[in-house]
């Protein structure tokens, strides 16, 4: 990609751009979902009687719908744009959490409020802000990929202690309003006024002035054994790390940590999960990505184990470091990973397919965990399965081979 502007004004040309998809990625459909819910678990259980089953299972329809919705967002991004696609999605969050507030009790209505997240908060996911960064960096790829997904880092520092706060001092209603403000009245500003990513003829004359950009399409793609295997890699490691999330604060509280206690563990887990992105980050650009996943998966699967059994509060918060710097690495290997060995030209699709199966390990990994606990009666169970998925993860990055040449 000779004719691109020099790496050293990469990140100086792009920085607002990057601040908006920071913004985007923490109070898009994933971050602020995934994050916000195991908050409302016992206000919610308390004020209907509903099981943490019952709540964990509106994120099967925000995440396991997004997932499936996700080659259909990277489509219509491909064809419009990744801009407008974005912005209709952070009202479209919006709006689901308005609609969670208002309800009166159905668990359908709960799920529908989810439902809306995915749907039309879909173009919030991080297909449209990764296309961007995507587009926009070549040699810094992996840092500036880093910087824009430690959104999800930083919605796991905010959310827990704010919504702990709205939901003990004013209710949970005011606690889902709380979470629609921070979409509507954060990231949208800052996506009209800064996102601007790429089109098409952009990328093409990035690349030389080819008439599309390089790489393969996405039906090249899917017929690479790399595909699969990319997809087992990242499924294993966020089937793990999505059933531990939204269950934390849950888990924690079982073993006898108040729930402030337990959120502060939660925002140091959120606090690893920016440090592993920029960590991982700054490691793909310089050394093998999948060398750099196996690696990083190790110390998790020690944290799992660390949660079982009684952890003081100390040990809880030094396990969820550990589980954070890996959950830290897994958008941002699947983003990099993409490009890097499939390249730009079907990136959108290519990258909404592998997504669609992450986002449905992250509908249904919070779901499986909490009915988990419900059958042993404990969450040990759970923690031990995730220890052995991220152990199933890095093995099976190794075998990506080499970075092919571009094409």
């Amino acid at each position: 990609m000779e004719a691109r502007l020099p790496h050293s004004s990469e990140f100086s040309r792009n920085g607002r751009l990057l601040l908006a998809c920071v913004a985007g990625i923490a109070f898009g459909s994933v971050g602020i979902a995934v994050y916000s819910i195991g908050a409302f678990v016992d206000p919610l259980g308390r004020a209907f009687g509903w099981s943490r089953t019952d709540v964990q299972t509106a994120l099967l329809f925000s995440s396991g719908l997004g997932g499936l919705a996700a080659p259909v967002v990277g489509h219509l991004v491909e064809r419009f744009g990744a801009r407008p696609m974005a912005m209709i999605g952070l009202v479209g969050v919006a709006l689901g959490f308005v609609l969670a507030a208002s309800n009166g009790g159905q668990l359908w209505l709960f799920y529908l409020a989810y439902t809306v997240i995915a749907i039309l908060g879909g173009g919030s996911g991080p297909i449209s802000w990764t296309y961007a960064i995507a587009g926009r960096f070549d040699k810094h790829r992996g840092a500036a990929l880093a910087i824009a997904l430690s959104g999800t880092g930083l919605v796991a520092i905010i959310a827990p202690p704010y919504i702990v706060w709205l939901t003990q001092e004013f209710g949970w209603r005011v606690g889902f309003l709380g979470v629609a403000a921070l979409p509507l009245f954060v990231a949208l500003p800052l996506a009209f006024l800064y996102f601007r990513p790429p089109d098409r003829t952009t990328l093409s004359e990035a690349s030389g002035g080819a008439p599309t950009p390089p790489g393969l399409t996405t039906r090249q793609a899917i017929a690479s054994y790399r595909f699969w295997v990319l997809l087992l890699s990242i499924l294993a490691m966020y089937l793990g790390i999505a059933g531990i999330i939204p269950n934390l604060i849950p888990a924690l509280a079982d073993k006898g940590i108040p729930a402030r206690s337990a959120a502060f563990a939660t925002s140091a887990f959120g606090v690893s999960v920016i440090v592993g992105r920029l960590l991982v980050g700054s490691l793909v650009d310089r050394f093998w990505a999948p060398g750099v996943a196996a690696v990083i998966l190790t110390p998790a699967a020690a944290g799992c184990l660390l949660l079982t059994g009684q952890p003081t509060i100390g040990v809880a918060i030094g396990a969820a470091v550990l589980i954070g710097l890996a959950a830290g690495a897994e958008l941002d290997l699947l983003a990099f990973l993409t490009a890097r060995y499939f390249g730009l030209r079907g990136y959108a699709k290519t990258y909404g397919l592998l997504y669609a199966g992450v986002a449905l390990a992250g509908g249904t990994g919070p779901m499986a965990f909490a009915y988990i606990h419900q059958v042993a009666g404990s969450f040990d169970v759970s923690f031990a399965i995730s220890a052995a998925l991220f152990l199933l993860g890095g093995p099976a990055a190794l075998t990506l081979g080499r970075y092919p040449r571009e094409r």
